[in-house]
C-alpha cells in the first residue's frame, strides 16, 4: 500500500513538473524567454530614446540604464547584433530598422498605456508610469491599434510626448527646459519628465500640470519663482528643468480671458472657447460628440445636492459632466 501511495504521489510530482505548457518546467521557461524579451526591448528604448536626443548609446549607457554587469550588457549586444536589432561601430550602437520599428512599437504601447491608465482608469499621474512599464511588453501590433482607436487616437502621453503612430511616425518633441526659458511673457507647459522620480513627485507636489499657462516672476540659482495668475510656485532649478514650455498658441491666448466651466454660476451662460490640453484621446472625442465646441453656448441647469456630477444644458441636450471634466473645459461667461 506504501509504494502504490509512493509511486502515485512520484508520478503526480513528476506530472506537475514536465507536463507540457503548463508544467513547472514550462512556466519558467515562459518566465524566461519574457524575461528576456523585456531586457531586450528596454535595451531598443534606451538606443531609441539616445538617437532622438542626437546622441548614441554605448555598452557603458545601456548597463548603466539596465542596472547590469558589463558582462552581461556584452552577451545582450552579441544576442541583439544576432537578432539583427543593433550594430556596433567602435564604442557607439546602432538601432538598425528593424530594432527601431520594434523600438517604436515599445514605445507607442508604453504611451499609449499611460493614456489609458490616466483618462480611463484614473490612476494618480505618479503612478502610471511604472505600470506602463510592466504592461507594455505584452501587447501585438493588432492590440495596440485597437487600444489606440478606443482611446481617440490620441497623440501625446500624459506627460506630453508624442505617441508614435501606428506607421511608426514620431513626432518632434516640442518646448524647452524652464531654466533655459527667457521670455517674460507666458508660456504653456507642454511636458513634464517623470524621470527621475523624486523630481517629478515634487513637479506634481507643487501643483504644476500639463496644458497649465505659467509665467516666471524671478529667478537664482536656488529657486525659480512662477506662477499662472493665482497661485505663485517654487522650484529648484535641477526640479524646474524637467518642466517643459513653449510660447502660447493663439488658441491659449483665448483662454486667457476665459474661465473654466465649473465655476459657471446657476443658469449662467457661458460660450465655449477651448478644450484644455490635458484633454486627450477617448475623453476629448467624447466631449466633441457631445458638441462642446468652440462657440457652442452652454449653462449649468439642474442643482446635484452632492455638487458632482453637475448637469449641463449644450445644443439643447441635457449632459453630466464631473467636477474634473468641467474644470477642463474653458469658456467666456456671456
Amino acid at each position: 500500500m506504501n509504494i502504490t501511495i509512493w509511486l502515485v504521489l512520484t508520478i503526480i510530482l513528476l506530472a506537475v513538473i514536465f507536463i507540457p505548457r503548463v508544467g513547472l518546467i514550462a512556466i519558467y521557461k515562459t518566465y524566461r524567454i519574457a524575461q528576456a524579451r523585456e531586457q531586450v526591448e528596454d535595451a531598443l528604448k534606451h538606443l531609441l530614446d539616445r538617437e532622438q536626443q542626437g546622441r548614441h548609446a554605448s555598452p557603458e549607457s545601456l548597463g548603466g540604464t539596465l542596472d547590469m554587469p558589463r558582462g552581461n550588457v556584452t552577451r545582450l549586444i552579441e544576442d541583439m547584433e544576432t537578432q539583427g536589432l543593433l550594430e556596433s561601430r567602435g564604442t557607439n550602437l546602432f538601432l538598425t530598422t528593424e530594432g527601431e520599428r520594434w523600438a517604436m512599437h515599445v514605445v507607442r504601447a508604453h504611451r499609449l498605456w499611460e493614456r489609458y491608465l490616466t483618462d480611463e482608469a484614473r490612476m494618480p499621474l505618479e503612478k502610471v508610469h511604472g505600470e506602463a512599464q510592466r504592461r507594455e511588453h505584452s501587447f501585438t501590433d493588432a492590440q495596440l491599434n485597437d487600444l489606440d482607436a478606443a482611446l481617440g487616437h490620441p497623440t501625446r502621453d500624459p506627460h506630453g510626448d508624442p505617441i508614435p503612430t501606428r506607421e511608426g511616425t514620431l513626432l518632434k518633441a516640442e518646448g524647452m527646459p524652464l531654466t533655459a526659458w527667457q521670455s517674460e511673457g507666458p508660456a504653456r507647459i507642454v511636458h513634464l519628465e517623470d524621470e527621475p522620480a523624486l523630481a517629478f513627485e515634487q513637479i506634481l507636489a507643487a501643483g504644476l500640470r500639463l496644458g497649465q499657462t505659467i509665467r516666471i516672476l524671478d529667478r537664482n540659482s536656488q529657486r525659480i519663482l512662477l506662477t499662472d495668475g493665482e497661485t505663485e510656485y517654487r522650484l529648484a532649478p535641477a526640479v524646474a528643468a524637467n518642466v517643459s514650455v513653449a510660447a502660447l498658441p493663439e488658441s491659449e491666448i483665448a483662454k486667457a480671458s476665459a474661465i473654466p466651466l465649473v465655476e459657471l454660476q446657476h443658469d449662467q451662460r457661458g460660450e465655449i472657447v477651448i478644450l484644455d490640453d490635458a484633454v486627450q484621446g477617448f475623453t476629448r472625442r467624447r466631449f466633441l460628440d457631445l458638441g462642446l465646441t468652440p462657440g457652442t453656448t452652454i449653462y449649468p441647469e439642474l442643482q446635484n445636492f452632492f455638487g458632482d456630477p453637475r448637469a449641463y444644458r449644450v445644443r439643447g441636450t441635457l449632459i453630466a459632466l464631473r467636477k474634473d471634466q468641467a474644470a477642463q473645459i474653458w469658456v467666456k461667461p456671456i
